[in-house]
């Protein structure tokens, strides 16, 4: 489960989850769903496979969705499901969506940037809570 919370000229993403692999997932939806305004438009027709190494839960949690913008600022990719397998030297994972097409895929939010401000990764009585605020 993830939701937004507002941070100034910035946006929060707030995620939850019963575990590091499901959480991972929930805050790459999270991201694009920031970026898409129908993210029920967006097709899983093509995968990418992802490899981010690191050991430090926050900043794999930073690197994981900094590697998402970079697909979608780069490549103009936009994705809508995602598998992610966090273990102890990073995540893997894959990101199921397609090109962006302006005739079918109206942007919501011009995400620049993922920041360090306020990331955590943490776990819970329930699981795992992330927070990750973007510059919008």
């Amino acid at each position: 489960m993830y939701e937004t919370f507002e941070h100034t000229a910035d946006v929060g993403l707030r995620v939850t989850a019963a575990d590091l692999d499901t959480l991972f997932a929930e805050a790459g939806e999270a991201l694009f769903s920031l970026i898409v305004e129908d993210l029920a438009a967006v097709e899983t027709r093509d995968v990418v496979a992802l490899h981010i190494a690191g050991r430090d839960l926050p900043f794999l949690l930073f690197d994981w969705l900094n590697e998402l913008l970079y697909r979608f600022d780069g490549e103009h990719r936009l994705f809508a499901r995602f598998r992610a397998r966090v273990g102890p030297e990073g995540v893997d994972g894959e990101a199921w969506g397609e090109a962006w097409d302006p005739q079918r895929h109206a942007l919501d939010h011009e995400v620049k940037a993922i920041t360090y401000h306020g990331l955590r990764v943490e776990p819970t009585a329930d699981g795992w809570l992330a927070e990750v605020i973007v510059d919008i």
